[in-house]
């Protein structure tokens, strides 16, 4: 049996958290720049504000109703995240992060009668812990579990357990296909088309002809919403081959050096993740990119790669490729609009076997690397993020995305710690 744990309007409820008179009031939180709504609260969603509307659209609509409109926090997010997490550990022992707001559990210890209730105690413990609002799913398999959270949210008790074949079927025959986790509009469409148009229909198919049809996946899927477990807590998740820094500007920049400072800061951003994640990358991928819905201007968008001469994850090495890229793909009298750096080729940091024709002397050049940017990431953590920087990202950074509503670092900056009086 699987728990399908998922925080509620995730964002919003970190708002409300250090705001409690937040609480049964319209709020969004937007996405980087200002850009567009990416969680509101329910009483948001009630005054007709769709996921994704960009804010110039809403205004009306959050100027009328009086919405509290907040910027993406994304640090506070992630710490409340942790905190979370660490406290969905102590109800099993196999965890799956599954995303910032989503977690797996193994309740495989427990007897079907006592599913339920133990859902329900794990609601209400990371509610008083962290203070943040849970969904909780039961099921046999993690796609059912996924079902089961979808009616869990419309649940007063914010709890629901699939436990029974029966139960199951006559909930699959109500679920149209492109609301099942992992299908999607694309895939729902082709199997519409074969006269599948429920989750009941799906499971009920033949897996070995839907293998044939489509691929492995999909006759995962199917087996899934029969009961049959095709998926063990840490297989939903498959390696990173990737990792991505990228933002739109605050204010669109037309110098070179702006964007060089732009690229490193990204640069960096990226090396530092790549530690924390225990990753190296052998090849980089720079993009600039103009606004594409201005009328007055040219747009222009373009992708450099740049392959390293070995795998690293060094602020330095990374930041000297990236600006190598930039010279290439930089255009003059263009007013750029967003700017990202890719590492590609992503490769464990302890499988990454050293040059043929490295000397020890840069081997002991390395391992003093090593050490100094352990030292950066320990004063960044100590005094905050940023704290200590490479002079290319620049000081004055301008350039940096609208945040016109952004909340205080509540749980990170001892300035901005809330008060109670």
């Amino acid at each position: 049996m699987f728990a399908l744990i998922d925080c509620n309007a995730f964002f919003v409820s970190c708002e409300r958290v250090f705001q409690p008179h937040l609480e049964k009031k319209p709020v969004i939180v937007l996405s980087s720049n200002d850009g567009c709504a990416i969680s509101r609260s329910c009483e948001a969603k009630a005054l007709g504000i769709p996921m994704g509307a960009p804010f110039f659209k809403i205004r009306d609509i959050v100027e009328k109703h009086n919405v509290h409109v907040f910027s993406a926090n994304f640090s506070l997010y992630g710490d409340i995240s942790s905190r979370v997490m660490e406290v969905l550990k102590a109800f099993s022992p196999t965890l799956e992060v599954y995303s910032i707001d989503e977690a797996f559990l193994d309740l495989s210890m427990l007897s079907h009668n006592k599913l339920f209730a133990y859902g329900c105690h794990i609601k209400k413990i990371v509610k008083k812990w962290t203070g943040i609002p849970v969904s909780v799913g039961i099921g046999p398999t993690k796609t059912l579990a996924k079902v089961a959270n979808s009616i869990a949210k419309k649940n007063p008790l914010g709890c629901y357990a699939l436990l029974t074949p029966e139960k199951t079927e006559t909930l699959l025959g109500q679920i149209s296909l492109q609301d099942i986790w992992g299908i999607g509009s694309r895939w729902s469409k082709k199997l519409n088309a074969l006269n599948l148009t429920t989750a009941l229909d799906l499971a009920q198919a033949d897996p070995r002809w839907i293998r044939k049809a489509f691929n492995i996946v999909l006759a995962k899927t199917a087996l899934e919403l029969k009961g049959k477990a095709c998926l063990s807590i840490g297989e939903t998740t498959p390696p990173k081959k990737s990792l991505i820094s990228s933002r739109s500007f605050g204010i669109p920049l037309t110098t070179f050096e702006d964007l060089r400072e732009a690229i490193s800061f990204h640069a960096s951003s990226l090396a530092h993740r790549l530690r924390i994640e225990g990753h190296k990358t052998s090849l980089l991928s720079i993009t600039v990119r103009t606004n594409p819905f201005d009328k007055k201007g040219r747009f222009y968008s373009n992708t450099q790669l740049i392959p390293l001469s070995y795998p690293s994850q060094d602020n330095a090495i990374l930041i000297k490729a990236a600006a190598l890229a930039l010279e290439k793909v930089y255009r003059e009298h263009l007013s750029y609009k967003k700017v990202g750096v890719m590492a590609l080729n992503l490769s464990p940091e302890n499988q990454v076997n050293p040059s043929l024709f490295t000397e020890k002397k840069g081997q002991e050049h390395s391992l003093r690397r090593r050490e100094i940017l352990k030292s950066i990431d320990h004063l960044n953590y100590r005094y905050g993020k940023g704290s200590l920087i490479f002079a290319s990202e620049g000081v004055k950074v301008s350039w940096q995305p609208k945040s016109s509503w952004k909340s205080p670092s509540f749980t990170q900056n001892w300035k901005q710690l809330p008060e109670v009086s």
